[in-house]
């Protein structure tokens, strides 16, 4: 619900098959709650919020997979490309249980379920 609906064409345009949770459920959900539902249907969760890598570093699920936008601007007129190429690079990861964080100038990979650096 944090970013725009104008994604889910971005998204599609590239190949990738996307819908915004406006479309799928209450606005009043909870973030647990939207995991829990991209998790049963086998989705990739795109946010900006920081409340859901939160949600599986302290669940240690291996599933969904999140992407992360870091930016200023979150609209895909100002990082859709950086981020359908960072989708295009990690997509095997993504399938298995990743989080990757899209920066406007880099990207980061980190791969399920999330655990304690020692």
């Amino acid at each position: 619900m944090n970013l725009t609906p104008r994604w889910v064409a971005t998204l599609q345009a590239a190949g990738y098959l996307a819908e915004h949770w406006s479309k799928i459920g209450s606005g009043e959900a909870s973030d647990r709650e939207i995991m829990g539902y991209a998790q049963v249907h086998d989705m990739v969760v795109l946010t900006h919020d920081l409340d859901f890598t939160t949600i599986l570093a302290l669940t240690n699920w291996d599933k969904p997979s999140v992407v992360q936008i870091r930016a200023e601007d979150t609209s895909p007129e100002a990082i859709g490309a950086v981020l359908i190429k960072a989708l295009t690079q990690t997509a095997g990861d993504l399938q298995n249980g990743a989080v990757l964080t899209v920066e406007p100038a880099r990207s980061r990979l980190r791969v399920l379920p999330l655990t304690a650096r020692g």
